[in-house]
């Protein structure tokens, strides 16, 4: 395993993370505490997490696993709580969780199906940054949302309408949140990846046969050849959540940055 050194240009810092057992949440994770926060592990996934935790404390790092459902409006609240009551502040915020739930046209689409993708995806970033703002109020803080290119840049992910919709909702929360906070020192940014090698695929339920009605085939105009596209690593957009959280990044608020190896430009 790969020797990490700790930086401590975020030393003592309180970051909480959703979704934060794998993919870019378990990358951001590391990288905070590597650059010496303390790094609160909020998601569904305990077992997971706590596998994150052993990898953060091995490189002397600190990190609590608070099993939670960031849907339910009471244990997100009472996550949070409990973040301050171990270290007793909040400062930076990373609202990662998300899946990219039922993929299918919006005929085939039940509302079950919708409502669990919105409810994971927005909603969860509503109560996140909701429950932690009182805390960041006396002191400032960044707060970071995770987005996509799918619904602010791109829209051509046929069957995703749920997920680009929640995923435009989150960049117009973020803007709104940065106005509001502005006031209070903290600092609101949205990211934007692209494809990124997670296992987001577990989370995804694809209607293959109902999607046949919808695909359209993609043609590039001849002899154009477009951009060979290899999928970002989640490191990559670890280390853009640690730029924005720190203070690198202290008169960038409101903005939304993508880190998609330019495949959104095709």
């Amino acid at each position: 395993m790969e020797v990490i050194e700790m930086k401590g240009s975020l030393k003592e810092k309180v970051a909480i993370v959703t979704g934060a057992s794998s993919g870019i949440g378990k990358a951001a994770a590391v990288r905070l505490a590597k650059e010496g926060a303390y790094v609160a592990i909020v998601d569904l996934k305990e077992e997971k997490g706590m596998a994150v935790k052993k990898q953060i404390e091995q490189f002397g790092g600190k990190c609590e696993v608070f099993d939670t459902d960031v849907s339910d409006p009471e244990r997100v609240e009472a996550s949070i709580k409990k973040v301050t009551d171990t270290w007793g502040d909040i400062h930076i915020v990373f609202a990662n969780a998300g899946i990219n739930g039922t993929v299918a046209p919006i005929e085939d689409l039940s509302p079950h199906d919708w409502d669990q993708t919105i409810t994971t995806n927005l909603k969860s970033t509503f109560l996140t940054v909701k429950y932690s703002i009182p805390y960041m109020k006396k002191h400032g803080g960044s707060i970071i949302i995770t987005s996509s290119i799918n619904g602010n840049r791109t829209f051509s992910s046929f069957g995703m309408s749920a997920y680009s919709t929640s995923k435009a909702g989150q960049m117009a929360f973020g803007k709104m949140a940065a106005l509001e906070l502005a006031k209070y020192k903290i600092r609101v940014n949205i990211i934007c990846p692209g494809a990124i090698d997670t296992n987001i695929k577990e989370n995804t339920h694809p209607d293959q046969e109902n999607l046949k009605k919808i695909k359209i085939p993609v043609q590039y105009p001849e002899g154009s050849q477009p951009l060979e596209h290899h999928a970002g690593k989640p490191e990559q957009v670890s280390d853009l959540v640690y730029f924005l959280a720190s203070n690198l990044s202290s008169h960038i608020t409101g903005t939304e940055i993508y880190i998609d190896g330019a495949e959104s430009l095709l």
